[in-house]
């Protein structure tokens, strides 16, 4: 899309522009119509040709024009034409959106190889956690019922020694050395040395 003026919209020149401007400055709102008529067109010519995106152009033309009718009271003449200086806004304001848009995108691609790292590392953890549940129940299976009781309540109830001593009526040396004998066994199932 090329330029865009409103309907019934006429060229204007560049004194004619200045002296608009000059009027928007003191507050005129009919210039301000008119100057935004005459330069609509050539600033969304300029946010396209910088962005390459139709909606992105039409927003930032929208804002230059905002600021246009915000900042005229700052315009000089003798600085140079009034539509000079709308289009260095354009021009800026374009750039701006853009390198807005890449640190947008580049965020997003972050956050997304950050976010898919993060998940494939937790089923992985997860996946080996499992795999090294079953491995230590079926090794558990292998042992003898006298081995495998001290080793449930230490680990898995929490008993301490004393307390399964108790628990199964046997004397305290006997319950480490059950356990003791256990663990030997199950070190060597899970393949750990010895």
């Amino acid at each position: 899309m090329a330029k865009r003026q409103a309907p019934g919209a006429r060229h204007i020149g560049t004194s004619e522009t200045d002296g608009l401007l000059v009027s928007v400055a003191a507050g005129s709102q009919d210039a301000f119509d008119r100057l935004y008529d005459a330069a609509a067109g050539p600033v969304y010519g300029i946010a396209y040709r910088v962005l390459q995106d139709a909606a992105h152009a039409e927003e930032v033309t929208q804002e230059v024009m905002l600021e246009v009718w915000q900042r005229a009271p700052r315009y000089r003449p003798e600085s140079g034409h009034a539509i000079t200086w709308m289009m260095t806004i354009a021009h800026h304001r374009a750039v701006d959106r853009v390198r807005t848009l890449r640190r947008s995108a580049e965020r997003e691609r972050a956050v997304s190889q950050h976010e898919s790292t993060l998940a494939f590392d937790d089923v992985m953890e997860t996946v080996e956690a499992l795999g090294e549940r079953e491995q230590v129940r079926s090794c558990l299976k292998e042992l003898t019922a006298e081995l495998r009781l001290p080793v449930v309540l230490a680990y898995y109830q929490g008993l301490t020694h004393t307390e399964i001593a108790a628990a199964l009526s046997l004397p305290l040396g006997t319950v480490k050395s059950r356990l003791r004998r256990a663990l030997t066994q199950l070190r060597h199932c899970l393949g750990a040395p010895p």
